[in-house]
């Protein structure tokens, strides 16, 4: 009898570990899940400040947001994330009087690949020599953003 006990008592325990595991298990796969698509969402967004950077289109409410942008990522962003935007940021800053359009690109396209290897992008990037680019609409300037053509 006192066997038979021991076997249930055994049984029992074992569903209720095999379950507490499958919940929390199901749980750690939701909240990946949530924060991934968190990151892509503010990676989207740093994307579309940065492009509203680009020589030519650039407006001070775009620099202001893509520093918003930049800033919004320390949040949710891994360390190799940060550390290739931090260099990055080095490179583009205004005070940066040895800036090369090459280092621009390399450091740039280093960004993009951490992201998507944050992101888990399928199939994975192999390149790390792989350069990224944005394009400029080529568009003009609205006349309301041109210097000195200010609504009144």
């Amino acid at each position: 009898m006192a066997a038979e006990i021991i076997t249930a008592l055994i049984a029992a325990s074992g569903a209720v570990i095999l379950a507490g595991a499958t919940y929390w298990f199901t749980k750690k796969r939701e909240l990946d899940a949530e924060l991934r698509k968190e990151k892509l969402e503010h990676y989207k967004d740093f994307i579309v400040c940065l492009s509203g950077t680009i020589t030519g289109e650039s407006t001070p409410e775009a620099q202001r947001a893509f520093a918003k942008a930049c800033n919004r990522l320390n949040l949710v962003a891994p360390q190799a994330v940060v550390k290739a935007l931090q260099e990055f940021q080095q490179e583009i800053k205004v005070s940066n009087a040895n800036r090369s359009l090459e280092r621009h690109d390399r450091l740039m396209s280093n960004l993009f690949f951490e992201m998507r290897r944050d992101l888990n992008v399928r199939p994975r990037d192999r390149d790390r020599s792989f350069t990224f680019g944005l394009w400029a609409s080529g568009a003009p300037p609205e006349p309301s953003r041109l210097p000195g053509r200010g609504e009144r």
